[in-house]
């Protein structure tokens, strides 16, 4: 019924915990996990073996990486999550209520942010970034994406960019057609503690203001990234 799609790109010991979530979490909810990687070490491999994860794969990019891992899909619901998103108690039976309801073929839903950093520089950015997604129609990536196949594939799935893919895809998907979803999903706040609580969202903001402004990728993704 739910195939459930996780990009990599050489993932730390935080993936086990990720998809030992989702086994706990959706148990036979989930007919197949998928983990589409640009690279992981031996021993990750060898962790998504022994759970039976699907492994795929691909060049990076996680536009292109989630693109695929749908395309690879076989189940009438898809589950996006990140390598460092962890399911947290009460996600599994939130996303079969949603899923069970006919009128959800036609909406997606997001899960609540937090992360794994009790400091109140993490607390306002998860508050911040749950209101953003309420108000304005844009949960990013590491709050997760319930979607049923239908409609994935009629407003065209994931586009091929290192980067926004997630703002891309739920504008075309529309304010009116996305729901919050009251479960919490954990993310890593590693980016956030190395590039700051004031600069890393900051830097975000500007970088969602250029996509909106269709500044090139490429220009978006150096200053993402820090790069000159």
């Amino acid at each position: 019924m739910l195939s459930v799609i996780i990009p990599v790109l050489n993932p730390d010991d935080r993936l086990a915990l990720v998809l030992a979530s989702v086994q706990v979490e959706l148990g036979s909810l989930a007919s197949e996990i998928i983990v589409v990687s640009a690279g992981m070490s031996d021993q990750c491999r060898i962790d998504c073996e022994e759970r039976g994860v699907k492994i795929i794969a691909a060049e990076p990019g996680r536009g292109r990486q989630l693109a695929i891992g749908a395309d690879a899909a076989t189940s009438s619901w898809l589950l996006f999550l990140h390598a460092d998103t962890i399911l947290q108690t009460g996600c599994g039976s939130l996303a079969a209520v949603f899923l069970m309801d006919p009128v959800n073929e036609d909406r997606a839903g997001w899960f609540q942010l937090s992360f794994d950093d009790q400091a109140k520089g993490a607390t306002r950015v998860a508050r911040w970034a749950n209101w953003r997604s309420r108000r304005w129609g844009l949960p990013y990536g590491d709050q997760g994406l319930l979607i049923s196949r239908t409609l994935y594939d009629q407003i065209g799935g994931y586009a091929d960019l290192p980067l926004m893919e997630d703002v891309d895809l739920v504008r075309r998907i529309g304010r009116g057609r996305l729901v919050g979803l009251q479960g919490a999903i954990e993310t890593s706040a590693a980016r956030y503690q190395k590039g700051g609580y004031w600069w890393r969202p900051a830097r975000n903001l500007f970088c969602l203001f250029l996509f909106y402004c269709r500044a090139p990728i490429g220009l978006i993704d150096r200053i993402y990234r820090g790069r000159s």
